[in-house]
């Protein structure tokens, strides 16, 4: 009888895997027939994306298990086909390991969708991770969120993007309990330098995550100084749950994470265009992605932004605060904020209700900034609270000044940038056709970018003269300052640093190509609402053969001031001076003006005027050029 009872086990397993084998074959012929492997769905799903060379694919996904096929990364058809066939693993599903059906919910979701699985042959696996992970979401809306410009940090000198999933029942004042999708290279590496080289060739893993939003608002807002800006879009429920389905596929995968393109945004809109087919969000971004381009590829998509959100920085509050007192009401601020003095101050006593709540509010402000960045002791919670209590006994409504953002910054001026221009160097005519891949210099319009900050990369200048000859003028890949104004509440250090090679004038009377590395720090100073003055000492270090023993290293200083009359025009005066002590004998020196004209949002005039020293000679340079971003 046990025979028999084995036997007919060993003939009904054998039976079952017939059929499966049967069905499984039945399903791959007809994805085969629907071409299924072929369409954006799939390609989205896996993240392919064409080769450089030849006709074939690859996905950017670097983790070896999101693959269920060993040819899956380069071959969508045999990805397709072991993913059906792992859909009919018996694995049960724990807390230490998924049902593949699992694991691959997004594909699981498409092609029950395009192939009507028969429930009798391929059951669906019931997912008890997922399903509870989904329910804490609750996603009932997607907005993508943009935290500006941090030049501080170089993982974040463009901006970054994350997704905010928002909940059921959630507003304006329960937001911040939503949670967040986030993209970021996983390293622990605090040096800054160490983390730009490696970014730059891909040396991280680069994961997607889930946190809380109030969390990276605290870090933007709060740590970062950096305002934020909200892109409600307009989704379904159906495609919101696709971009869940397929965020809870993405959370264990790594992607090699390169600064420049696959980045933070990169694959945020990898993410974001499963949602609809004919999304094609990643597309445009070929060479590079910076933030700020991939939201305006966002926004540009119509009907997909409904409403826009700003959240300044406690910084940029306190700031516009700030300039609503007067100079005595600044200096009680400070010394409300700093506790060496009480809300009993007789100075504060004698204010109209309105101005002394404009006093306390700006205190308490800072006071809750200095906590925030870990610059104030354990007195500065009580500070906080006595302050609140003050300012809750005065009869005044709010004192918050009414916030302007701007302009947003999907609405400034393209990130590329090229230049024609004509002009003169030393006695010499010639034409200039200028290149920059992105981002922005002091010089370029301001709108939708922070003023002061310069980050650009590979910037390039080539020129023909008047006696024929043409030359690359200077190609600078890396160009980085950053010029915030300190006060008396504030106090960012300015810095600068330029690597590349341009041209200067030798001993020998050439004008070689001089490989160049430049940097300093100081400070920046606003004057009134259109100027600011900065002064920065500086090191530099120059290699060529024509120098002294082939290198010089100096010292000098650079001081400027940028002024803008009107909204249009800007206005950089500059002087900068470097003594060699160290392998070439010259003392260059630069008196410089530079001046921009903005025609539109894509469109600027630039002059530029310089007399020049360099290896004993004196000499002056102009140009005159039209810049067009893009």
């Amino acid at each position: 009888m046990r025979l028999w009872l084995l036997a007919l086990g060993f003939f009904s397993a054998t039976a079952a895997a017939a059929a499966d084998a049967a069905y499984l074959g039945e399903l791959i012929g007809k994805a085969r027939a629907m071409r299924l492997a072929e369409r954006p769905e799939w390609r989205k799903l896996m993240h392919y994306e064409p080769d450089f060379l030849g006709r074939g694919v690859h996905s950017l996904v670097d983790s070896p298990w999101f693959f269920n096929s060993p040819r899956g990364k380069t071959d969508p058809q045999a990805e397709l086909e072991a993913t059906l066939a792992a859909f009919q693993a018996e694995i049960v599903e724990t807390r230490e390991q998924q049902n593949p059906q699992c694991a691959f919910i997004a594909r699981r979701s498409w092609l029950d969708a395009e192939l009507g699985f028969d429930r009798r042959r391929l059951p669906l696996v019931d997912c008890p991770r997922y399903r509870e992970w989904h329910a804490a979401l609750d996603a009932k809306g997607l907005t993508l969120v943009f935290p500006s410009a941090f030049l501080n940090s170089p993982g974040s000198m463009y901006g970054h993007t994350l997704l905010r999933v928002d909940a059921t029942g959630q507003d304006e004042r329960t937001r911040l309990l939503a949670y967040a999708v986030n993209f970021a290279a996983n390293t622990t590496e605090r040096n800054g330098l160490a983390f730009a080289i490696n970014g730059l060739l891909g040396g991280y893993p680069g994961t997607f995550s889930v946190l809380p939003y109030y969390i990276k608002v605290r870090e933007y807002s709060d740590l970062e100084n950096r305002d934020v800006w909200e892109y409600e879009l307009d989704m379904t429920s159906q495609e919101i749950d696709r971009v869940v389905q397929h965020a809870w596929e993405l959370l264990p995968a790594y992607f090699q994470y390169f600064f420049f393109d696959e980045n933070c945004s990169y694959h945020l809109l990898g993410l974001l265009q499963v949602a609809r087919p004919d999304l094609e969000l990643t597309a445009p971004f070929r060479w590079w992605a910076l933030p700020s381009d991939t939201v305006r590829q966002v926004v540009r998509q119509p009907g997909l932004v409904v409403r826009t959100v700003y959240r300044p920085a406690n910084s940029t509050v306190i700031e516009a605060r700030l300039k609503r007192l007067t100079a005595q009401e600044r200096i009680l601020v400070k010394e409300l904020s700093f506790g060496s003095t009480t809300p009993g101050d007789p100075r504060l006593a004698v204010l109209a209700p309105g101005r002394a709540a404009a006093v306390l509010e700006a205190a308490h402000d800072y006071v809750g900034y200095r906590r925030a960045t870990g610059d104030a002791g354990d007195e500065a919670a009580p500070r906080a609270r006595e302050l609140l209590l003050a300012r809750s006994a005065l009869d005044a409504g709010s004192q918050l000044p009414e916030m302007n953002p701007g302009i947003r910054p999907d609405e400034g001026h393209g990130t590329a940038r090229l230049g024609f221009g004509a002009g003169r160097r030393a006695g010499r005519g010639f034409a200039e056709l200028q290149a920059r891949a992105v981002y922005q210099d002091i010089m370029d319009p301001d709108a939708g970018y922070a003023r002061g900050a310069q980050a650009e990369f590979f910037n390039i200048a080539a020129r023909r003269y008047d006696s024929g000859e043409a030359r690359l003028e200077h190609f600078i890949p890396v160009d980085l300052m950053s010029l915030a104004p300190r006060n008396e509440f504030f106090q960012p250090k300015s810095w600068r640093i330029t690597a590349g090679w341009r041209r200067a004038f030798v001993r020998d009377g050439g004008e070689p190509l001089l490989a160049t590395v430049d940097g300093g720090g100081g400070g920046t100073w606003q004057l009134g609402e259109r100027t600011r003055v900065y002064a920065l000492a500086e090191a530099a270090a120059r290699q060529h053969h024509s120098l002294d023993k082939g290198y010089g290293v100096g010292v000098g200083a650079r001081l400027g001031t940028l002024v803008d009359p009107s909204p249009a025009w800007r206005v950089h005066l500059y002087a900068q001076g470097l003594n060699y002590v160290f392998g070439e004998r010259d003392q260059p020196r630069t008196l410089g003006l530079q001046t921009r004209l903005t025609l539109g949002r894509d469109a600027a005039l630039r002059l530029e005027l310089a007399r020049n020293r360099e290896a004993g000679r004196a000499f002056g340079s102009g140009s005159l050029s039209l810049q067009l971003y893009f």
